[in-house]
């Protein structure tokens, strides 16, 4: 059984040339099964495997208490073995092939409260071209809901402060105009007047908006570092990440009774079911100030 097993791995490798950590994260799951199917199972043949033996298997991950995303990723691992089990005509059938995969839990996503949201943008200290510009970014983000990725391909120009929006270019290629608020805008002028020249580089012209202290277009892993400091400053105690502002964005208009499909327009979501995650947000919160302040909750 481990010589068959060997032999796929192989073949994902040099055949499929598929990723170190792809085939890692095969290999891994494959063992595991493995080890259930001869030890548990009992059985020495991969073609003596039936439905049944892997639905035992399937079965004692969820005792051990792995998610419905790890179980779904152990049966697309298994369904690939067997079908290059078959096809190398090693076993006689493929007992994967009716296994449903389960439907992957959804977690909502971490949102900040009003408080804390103002404890963020108060975080960075205006006196300098970092804190200008990091106040900006911050400010944006909040003001518009857009990612991270595309906040940091922003040129100057992208920026319309008399009319009031932003263009911004997301996934897919596809462009859409979002509007600014006067605190998010006020921001930005300050930085544009005042903090971007210092970053500038004279060497190296760029039209990016925001610089870091090369004067380049500031990446991801730089804004991610910024944001991980400015909220240790703030001292949000939850976990901060590059998508919680835009996830807060989505959250705080719900709440306020925005429009479902406004909001959909305004994060760039294909499919209005992506929005519709943060309406589960908005009615958990609500339930939470129902049950902490009414008298009979």
């Amino acid at each position: 059984m481990e010589e068959q097993l060997k032999d796929f791995i192989h073949y994902l490798t040099v055949e499929k040339g598929l990723a170190k950590n792809t085939i890692i994260s095969y290999e891994r799951d494959l063992k595991s099964y493995m080890l259930y199917i001869r030890n548990v199972e009992v059985l020495s043949s991969w073609n003596d495997c039936r439905r049944m033996n892997i639905m035992h298997f399937l079965a004692h991950l969820k005792d051990q208490g792995k998610s419905s995303k790890t179980i779904a990723r152990h049966i697309a691992s298994i369904r690939s073995f067997h079908q290059f089990l078959l096809r190398e005509k090693t076993a006689e059938q493929d007992p994967s092939i009716h296994i449903e995969t389960p439907q992957p839990e959804r977690s909502l996503p971490k949102v900040l409260g009003m408080e804390e949201v103002e404890a963020l943008m108060e975080a960075p200290k205006t006196s300098d071209e970092y804190g200008l510009r990091d106040k900006a970014m911050l400010e944006l983000l909040y003001a518009t809901g857009m990612r991270v990725s595309e906040m940091i391909q922003l040129d100057v120009s992208d920026v319309h402060s008399t009319m009031g929006f932003v263009r911004c270019v997301g996934k897919g290629n596809k462009e859409r105009i979002i509007p600014i608020g006067h605190t998010a805008l006020s921001a930005i002028e300050a930085y544009l007047e005042k903090g971007r020249g210092a970053l500038a580089s004279r060497k190296h012209r760029t039209d990016s908006l925001f610089l870091n202290h090369h004067g380049n277009r500031l990446t991801r892993q730089g804004f991610w570092k910024i944001l991980k400091k400015l909220g240790k400053e703030a001292r949000i105690e939850k976990e901060i990440t590059p998508h919680i502002l835009r996830h807060s964005f989505a959250t705080h208009l719900l709440m306020n009774g925005a429009d479902l499909r406004a909001v959909q327009e305004m994060l760039g979501h294909a499919d209005i079911s992506t929005t519709q995650i943060y309406t589960h947000i908005s009615n958990v919160r609500i339930k939470d100030v129902y049950t902490k302040f009414h008298p009979r909750a």
